[in-house]
């Protein structure tokens, strides 16, 4: 067995970085950014105004009003001394304008607005370019998120090159197995580890698809690995182990597979393997759905991310204090199911089985107990990776 770490790191060293394609902007959402875009206007391209009110040109107690200028139609002349032009939200300020007093500290007769407040501090002007400038860059890489679309939108910039989409085939294995909403013999279960694992590459930015599930022989295996011969990330769930029926090992060395390791020191999710099976990377997960889940959010998910630019990193962690003492750990690292509680605290749920899917379904945090930890006392900080 191999620590967590290394086998992190021997999947990222696997990982081949997919080629870019230029997307056009109402389909960049969600997907990672590979090239820097350039902004090709200031934002805002003018001065505007800040507020409803009055642009004017001096500071003087009364003004004659001599036009309008609302977004989208701007006042064609230039203020002079104790001139004024209504102006609205996000319309361009006049020339000679230096500020534009808030509407509700005038009072208005005819073509004459008064002041009735002191002007205040603020000039309620946006200068040209206080958001962006022409030129100005969105970094690469980074994944676009709605605030980047946005942002692209106003430098006027209608596409971006972007990581194509990864292609990750998921294969269920087991002669156990039926598929939901089938009708399962009595010594049958349902297969549902696919379907948070598609969920999760989808989130991921990948197109996902569950190929048929494979029974257990070689023949019926085979054949389902052929279907994902196009796929960038082939992902197995279950006979990855050693049994008599754990064919995945043996059926994808005899197709040409390159295995970098088998088995890591953690739990859950010890029976691991990774390599490549001919373009693809390969991660052959448990069949348990909490290690498959587990090992889909610390390998599979890292994995996805390195495929499309954004760098060869772990999950991210944050730390809580135990909410009640913990004994001391074995020779593998666990991911203990937890939740997060009021005032930065972290309690493991106390049944860590790891086929209990409800177990899973009530954490929001893996609780991360290195290998040989000695035990911990409630209060004491620990690592934990936010679900």
């Amino acid at each position: 067995m191999i620590p967590a770490e290394q086998a992190l790191a021997q999947v990222f060293a696997l990982v081949t970085p997919l080629a870019t394609e230029e997307v056009e902007l109402p389909r960049l959402a969600g997907r990672v950014l590979r090239a820097p875009v350039t902004a090709q206007r200031d934002q805002p391209p003018f001065p505007a105004s800040a507020m409803d009110g009055y642009a004017v040109s001096t500071d003087t107690n009364s003004y004659r009003v001599i036009g309008e200028a609302a977004a989208g139609h701007a006042f064609a002349g230039r203020l002079t001394a104790g001139e004024a032009v209504r102006i609205f939200t996000g319309a361009p300020v006049p020339d000679g304008a230096d500020r534009v007093i808030i509407q509700e500290d005038v009072t208005r007769t005819g073509d004459q607005i008064t002041l009735t407040h002191p002007l205040d501090a603020a000039l309620h002007i946006r200068a040209q370019g206080s958001d962006f400038k022409a030129g100005d860059q969105i970094s690469a890489p980074r994944r676009l998120r709605p605030v980047e679309l946005a942002l692209l939108a106003a430098m006027n910039c209608p596409r971006a090159t972007v990581s194509r989409r990864p292609d990750v085939a998921i294969i269920a294995t087991g002669d156990e197995l039926v598929m939901p909403g089938e009708t399962p013999r009595p010594d049958q279960i349902i297969a549902s580890n696919a379907f948070a694992l598609k969920a999760m590459a989808e989130a991921e930015g990948a197109r996902a698809r569950i190929l048929p599930i494979a029974h257990d022989t070689e023949a019926s295996l085979r054949a389902v690995l052929e279907l994902a011969a196009d796929a960038d990330l082939i992902v197995t769930i279950g006979g990855a182990s050693v049994g008599d029926h754990d064919l995945v090992g043996p059926v994808v060395d005899a197709m040409g597979a390159s295995r970098a390791f088998y088995k890591v020191a953690m739990r859950p999710g010890k029976p691991l393997m990774a390599g490549r099976l001919g373009q693809a990377l390969l991660l052959g997960l448990p069949g348990n759905p909490v290690s498959s889940i587990v090992c889909g959010h610390l390998f599979m998910r890292p994995a996805l991310r390195a495929m499309q630019g954004l760098g060869a990193y772990p999950m991210q962690t944050a730390t809580a204090a135990l909410e009640r003492d913990l004994p001391a750990n074995g020779p593998r690292t666990h991911y203990m199911r937890a939740s997060l509680g009021p005032g930065g605290t972290i309690a493991p749920h106390p049944n860590q089985d790891s086929a209990l899917l409800g177990v899973l379904c009530q954490a929001d945090a893996l609780l991360i107990h290195p290998a040989g930890d000695g035990a911990r006392k409630a209060g004491e900080q620990m690592r934990y990776i936010p679900l």
